[in-house]
């Protein structure tokens, strides 16, 4: 059950990613940094916060399976994985298919895209009304964190903030999602094993 105190919360980083904002929220795997994944601008401080550079893409969160499917095309042999482990930390290598994302989000032609099984992750996603950008909230090449107080203190001093900290507390530390793309006949190929263990 989300308390009232986490819903106020919720609706305020909805504002702030509908403005253009970056906000620091939980996910099922640790705490990310999000923003509005169709704004340019919004896309472009996250990268600025987090120090990656731009030839490193990011990953995005769709609120529900029709979104994820509506800015991607999804080949046969993803769709059964989708089936079996969506919503969960299974990031898809899907060809782009709508051109409403950043530039940024798509790389090769391709956007990498899960559907959370986070409650306040797929909230704000579906309170957006769009997919978000959802990369770990630390500095490019730190640790993972999976508190407020850790990504407060890797952010310190940086000269570009989120606008936001979505607090809920400590979360259980977790591998990062697993990625799975296809190779060049069609079938999965598992690019990072993550928090999903998938046997080929």
């Amino acid at each position: 059950m989300v308390s009232e105190e986490v819903k106020n919360q919720i609706e305020k980083a909805i504002a702030i990613l509908k403005e253009g904002g970056v906000v620091v929220f939980p996910t099922e795997t640790a705490y990310g940094l999000a923003a509005d994944a169709t704004n340019s601008q919004a896309v472009d401080l996250v990268y600025k916060i987090k120090g990656r550079v731009p030839e490193k893409t990011l990953p995005i969160i769709a609120g529900n399976r029709e979104m994820a499917e509506s800015v991607g095309y999804m080949p046969p042999m993803l769709k059964k994985l989708a089936d079996r482990y969506w919503p969960g930390p299974l990031t898809l290598l899907l060809p782009v298919s709508r051109g409403a994302l950043a530039p940024a989000i798509v790389k090769n032609d391709q956007i990498a895209v899960r559907v959370s099984s986070h409650p306040i992750a797929k909230a704000l996603s579906e309170g957006l009304g769009a997919p978000i950008v959802s990369t770990s909230a630390n500095v490019h090449g730190e640790p993972t964190c999976y508190d407020v107080a850790s990504v407060q203190s890797q952010f310190e001093g940086r000269p570009v903030q989120p606008n936001m900290y979505l607090d809920i507390g400590p979360l259980q530390s977790e591998l990062p999602s697993t990625i799975v793309g296809v190779d060049d006949y069609g079938y999965p190929d598992v690019l990072r094993q993550g928090s999903i263990e998938i046997d080929l």
